[in-house]
């Protein structure tokens, strides 16, 4: 009984270890968050362990436990007719609001976030998010199902997400959807929001297109991987769910790269070899002072400037949409950039936000004290958080007011 007793008392004391992870005080329901990133951590170990041994790519465990878990059907509800279709030929879910007769109908083509390599525009946080924008918004909504790496890397993203972007811009496709031509956003978090900016930059840049994106929604986008020592970086490394040697990770994949180059990509700014986007990444002059505090200067280390030579995809601007040129950003439609202090990517969002605003275009920045990276996909159960809730009601409010 006694032996019984202490292996139990260890147990609990090795699941609390590995539950319990420091936070900032001020992060939004801390002790649910480290549950949430107790789950995570568990299931990219799992995946790390099968790809050391040689059974599959660890994003393929990751993926399998999303699909079993999340990946849910098709349906439609009294209120929305939701199908899964192709724009373009890319695999997509549409939300369409019933009834209106014929009335045209704002649009929103949307892009999952995930590294791009995880989640699905058919998972239920995704299902249910846009299901939400469908009926309160009264839009035709269309998740795109972009591909994944590792099967697909940089531009293959890049092309689903601009394939699809051009087809559902088409005339005939917004007809057949009843969608207005004049209201009509694209919009994505994360992974998604690079493809959102990515492709709202080609497409306002396009003068064959006759129907352009209106609006640009992003969520706490990730924009570049020249430089993984801002502020943001260096305060938030190891807070979840997006720890900065994850992000890194996930930046590797989707070009392509030898993952032997994480340390290097880590090791300090690239950009600073590179004096034509130097100014595009120039984060004291473009976030707020006070997301500045406790900086620490980084020693350039030997070999990190060779890179971008060996990893091309890093200065790519359909990669990369911070280093655009002024000229391109102010062609963009009006943008609502969201971004939250306890994220690796808040400095990301908060640069481009000003760039845009530098650039002519009208920005709303809305930015989240108590907030960390993914926060809006948990406004919903089981994993439900106060600031995802509040994230998830302003973002559909400022779609609501502005396209």
């Amino acid at each position: 009984m006694k032996l019984r007793w202490a292996g139990g008392v260890l147990l609990s004391v090795a699941a609390a270890y590995y539950v319990y992870s420091p936070l900032p005080s001020t992060v939004n329901e801390p002790w649910k968050l480290m549950l949430l990133d107790a789950l995570f951590r568990s299931f990219i170990h799992l995946g790390d362990a099968a790809h050391a041994l040689g059974i599959c790519h660890s994003v393929h465990v990751l993926n399998t436990v999303v699909s079993q878990l999340e990946v849910i059907e098709a349906r439609s509800s009294p209120s929305v007719r939701v199908t899964d279709s192709t724009v373009g030929g890319v695999p997509a879910r549409v939300f369409q609001p019933v009834g209106g007769g014929a009335k045209l109908r704002r649009g929103v083509l949307y892009f999952h976030g995930g590294g791009w390599a995880l989640c699905s525009g058919r998972m239920r946080s995704y299902d249910l998010l846009c299901r939400r924008m469908a009926e309160e918004l009264d839009a035709v909504i269309v998740s795109v199902d972009y591909r994944l790496a590792p099967e697909a890397v940089f531009p293959d993203q890049f092309h689903d997400a601009l394939t699809a972007s051009r087809a559902f811009l088409s005339p005939e496709v917004l007809q057949s959807y009843g969608v207005d031509p004049a209201r009509v956003g694209v919009s994505g978090d994360s992974a998604g929001g690079n493809l959102a900016a990515a492709v709202a930059q080609q497409i306002s840049s396009d003068d064959r297109m006759s129907v352009k994106f209106s609006v640009q929604a992003l969520i706490y986008p990730v924009l570049q991987a020249l430089d993984f020592n801002t502020p943001s970086y260096q305060q938030n490394h190891n807070v979840p769910i997006l720890h900065r040697h994850l992000m890194a990770r996930f930046w590797l994949l989707y070009l392509g790269a030898d993952p032997a180059l994480l340390p290097r990509l880590l090791s300090s700014p690239s950009s600073l070899h590179h004096p034509s986007v130097r100014s595009h990444l120039n984060w004291t002059a473009l976030i707020p002072a006070k997301h500045q505090k406790h900086y620490r200067p980084v020693a350039m280390e030997a070999g990190s400037q060779e890179v971008t030579s060996v990893v091309p995809g890093l200065v790519d601007v359909r990669a990369a949409p911070l280093l655009a040129g002024e000229g391109v950003l102010g062609r963009t439609p009006q943008a609502y950039v969201m971004t939250c202090e306890f994220d690796v990517l808040r400095d990301d969002g908060l640069m481009y936000a000003r760039r845009l605003q530098n650039a002519g275009v009208r920005v709303t920045s809305d930015h989240y004290d108590d907030g960390f990276h993914g926060c809006m996909a948990f406004a919903f159960l089981p994993f439900r958080f106060s600031v995802g809730q509040r994230s998830l009601d302003n973002y559909i409010l400022w779609l609501d007011h502005n396209l």
